[in-house]
């Protein structure tokens, strides 16, 4: 099969490589522009995880309902800083102000802190006034159900004028050095959204460069160092146009984008590193002839057309088979029931898709319309400075060198290695059993962000009307209301209830517990404490902690699912492979060691805040709950891509031959290059990505780049080699009746 597809290839690359402009076009323009003006970004949702159908789910949806604004884009705050609410010239001019603000359409009249009626203070605007007489908050509300154009007038009008009063309050002497910061749940959302485009930004500024420079010193030209850029580009342009198609299925998360980007940019670079290398080896092979160099390669030749086919009936299908394998980690994603989850799942699971694609069919039709250069000498390798490095790090096809010496000093002491490896690994990976998960909000984007200031000030400033980290809503009277209020205060831990609020037959007390940390154990304790009270009516739990809750007893309820399905398809796939039961087992083992090691390094760096002035962040506590599962799907899958790599190779050799241990230094000497270059870029691309502001996204490219990292050097350097050469023919066991399946159903070249 993959021959013929690339013999199809060979005599039609212009044709090929014309539908994957259109399709990068295509994407990339549905992407910025979207259907009816509404793009990817346009369409991007975020806030703190949820699962539909939760207690927690169900109690916001019922607040949503009791909510009069009708619409989560229809409250603005401003918090002013830097005055001195006791001037009475601070009034008059805040006056004029909340006259202007009433006057706009469809707002409702502003609750003034600086209002008196009758003399008399008003409670609800006293709490607006900062406990330290420094600031005060101004609120409006929009009229409820408001259509979408006059609600988006409304609220432009708002905006504009709410920014516009620090330049009115610098007209007073108390307040000349007044600061204003506008606030809505709109613009924290397109805070988010425009974190996640300058992170996006930054990494690929960052990491393309650097991964065209590693390339180069691969390939020793930038020739064919560009080929796997020109798959990834086209990936990632067709990947966001998918991405858009997903979301008008399930809500995608700001940070999904950034994720599907890093990781097709990875996986199409790798793709197209094996696919290139393996190409320019049969040109040398196909060329070659009783050891003489036959007449020079013609473009779209038969020498080319034989490579190409070759690296296809090779190469080809050993990037197809990895890609099944990481696209089916990644589908135990899809089977959990948090929307997040599934739309990371839905979305890398297209990329991959659409990674492997592009290495199959665009880059061996860009290697047949310019193949035959790679067989003229570089100009890079030209500079005195770079020919000797080149010399030992670009396409070396000798059989002896640094690696395969290190698989025989490896396979002299295997038990040593091991053992070595194994306590190497366990001590990475002991910080994973204090891992605290967490589902954030606005406290993922970094300290200085605007949006992000608004929650800090009204939290440290602002007591009486700071957000309760538990709300209880309970179907239920005023009597009721007050039993409910009654039993929530004597909960260990809690602080204050705040008066309970009876509308439409339900009831809402938000519970103050005695803490900072919404998502902390505290917090946890007293949404338990608080879902197992015996009373009369229902109630519904809901806040960070509770989403927290309801997340992970999601997770556990589905995850042997996810587990079984990724077991199954990776053991069957990597049996149809090999023809061997244990080979798989043995892969599953080491790559579960290799990604507790990475999640254990994960916790210690960003749970444990031990690099936070290194990476600039500030550490919440804990791990975001998706991330871990993120994490968890996409490490596993990347760690089973080398491993695909190294053992198509050893088996490759094995088959022609060779013993196993000779197969195994062989193999690693001639996929180890490979394996440890396409490491090193994809290390460089999630690196890029710890550069950004945005702590999800940090989180992401940091653990990734560790597992990679560990994965290419101490497991699949060491551990493999040491191990296979310790089970040494039993590598290749499996029972009868499976021998006998696997000479039926075998996936050879």
């Amino acid at each position: 099969m993959f021959s013929r597809l690339g013999r199809t290839i060979a005599h039609r690359p212009i044709l090929t490589v014309l539908v994957w402009v259109l399709m990068a076009t295509t994407g990339t323009a549905l992407a910025m522009l979207g259907l009816h003006g509404e793009g990817l970004f346009d369409r991007v949702v975020t806030g703190a995880p949820k699962v539909p159908g939760s207690e927690s789910a169900q109690g916001e949806e019922i607040l949503a309902d009791l909510n009069e604004s009708g619409s989560a884009g229809g409250s603005f705050t401003l918090v002013v800083t830097g005055v001195d609410t006791s001037d009475p010239q601070l009034a008059t001019t805040m006056a004029r102000v909340n006259a202007d603000l009433a006057a706009v359409p469809d707002a409702q009249p502003p609750a003034d802190p600086f209002a008196f009626p009758d003399g008399v203070a008003d409670p609800r605007a006293q709490s607006m006034l900062a406990d330290d007489g420094t600031g005060f908050l101004l609120s409006i509300d929009l009229e409820p159900n408001l259509d979408p154009d006059r609600e988006a007038a409304a609220q432009t009008a708002v905006e504009q004028r709410l920014g516009q009063v620090t330049t009115d309050l610098h007209q007073v002497d108390s307040a000349a050095h007044a600061q204003g910061i506008v606030s809505s749940y709109g613009l924290m959302v397109e805070a988010v959204t425009d974190q996640v485009k300058e992170d996006l930004a930054i990494g690929e500024m960052i990491s393309m460069p650097v991964a065209l420079i590693v390339m180069t010193v691969v390939f020793g030209g930038f020739l064919a160092a560009g080929m796997p850029m020109v798959g990834a580009i086209a990936s990632i342009c067709s990947g966001l146009g998918t991405l858009l198609a997903i979301s008008y299925v399930i809500p995608v998360d700001a940070s999904v984008v950034n994720v599907v980007t890093v990781l097709g940019l990875g996986l199409s670079i790798d793709y197209g590193l094996l696919i290139v290398s393996r190409f320019r080896e049969e040109l040398r092979t196909v060329r070659v002839v009783d050891g003489a160099p036959k007449a020079p390669v013609e473009r779209r030749g038969p020498v080319i057309e034989e490579a190409v086919v070759r690296t296809m009936a090779t190469a080809g299908r050993t990037v197809t088979f990895s890609a099944l394998t990481v696209a089916i980690s990644i589908s135990g994603l899809v089977v959990f029931e948090p929307e997040i989850l599934r739309s990371i799942g839905a979305g890398a699971l297209a990329i991959v898709l659409i990674a492997v694609a592009t290495a199959i069919t665009l880059v061996p039709a860009v290697l047949v319309l310019t193949g035959h250069r790679l067989t003229r000498p570089s100009v890079v390798a030209k500079v005195p400075g770079l020919r000797r490095i080149l010399a030992h790090t670009a396409d070396v096809q000798s059989d002896d060198g640094a690696l395969s010496r290190l698989a025989g000093r490896v396979q002299r002491h295997p038990v040593f290695v091991t053992v070595a490896t194994l306590a190497v690994l366990g001590v990475l990976a002991f910080p994973v059993f204090g891992l605290q998960m967490r589902n954030s909000g606005v406290e993922l984007l970094p300290a200085g962000n605007d949006q992000r200031e608004v929650v800090d000030i009204i939290a440290a400033d602002y007591p009486a009307i700071s957000s309760p980290q538990v709300t209880v809503v309970a179907k239920t009277d005023t009597a009721g209301a007050r039993d409910l209020a009654t039993e929530l205060a004597a909960i260990p831990n809690v602080d204050r209830v705040d008066p309970p609020a009876v509308k439409a037959g339900y009831a809402t007390v938000g519970v103050h517990a005695a803490t900072d940390d919404a998502g902390g154990a505290v917090a946890v304790g007293v949404v338990h404490d608080a879902r197992t009270l015996d009373l009369p009516y229902p109630t519904w739990v809901t806040g960070q902690a509770a989403g927290q809750v309801d997340f992970l007893e999601s997770l556990s309820e589905r995850i042997w699912w996810a587990i079984a399905i990724v077991i199954v398809a990776v053991f069957g796939l990597l049996f149809l492979m090999t023809g061997s039961v244990v080979i798989p087992l043995k892969a599953l083992v080491t790559n579960v060691l290799s990604l507790g090691a990475a999640l254990g390094v994960l916790v210690w760096v960003f749970q444990d805040g031990h690099l936070e002035g290194v990476l600039a962040f500030e550490s919440i506590g804990g791990i975001e709950t998706y991330v871990v599962a993120m994490v968890v799907a996409f490490a596993f899958g990347l760690a089973m891509d080398y491993e695909v790599f190294l053992l198509a190779r050893v088996k490759e050799l094995h088959d022609s031959g060779m013993s196993t241990d000779e197969a195994i230094r062989i193999g690693l000497q001639r996929s180890g290059r490979i394996i440890t270059s396409a490491a090193a870029i994809i290390v460089v691309v999630f690196a890029g990505f710890v550069f950004g502001k945005l702590l999800v996204i940090k989180e992401v490219g940091f653990a990734l780049a560790v597992a990679v990292t560990i994965d290419a050097t101490v497991v699949r350097l060491l551990l493999v080699p040491a191990t296979m050469t310790l089970l040494g023919k039993y590598n290749w066991w499996a029972p009868a009746p499976l021998r006998t399946l696997y000479g039926k159903l075998a996936i050879t070249h």
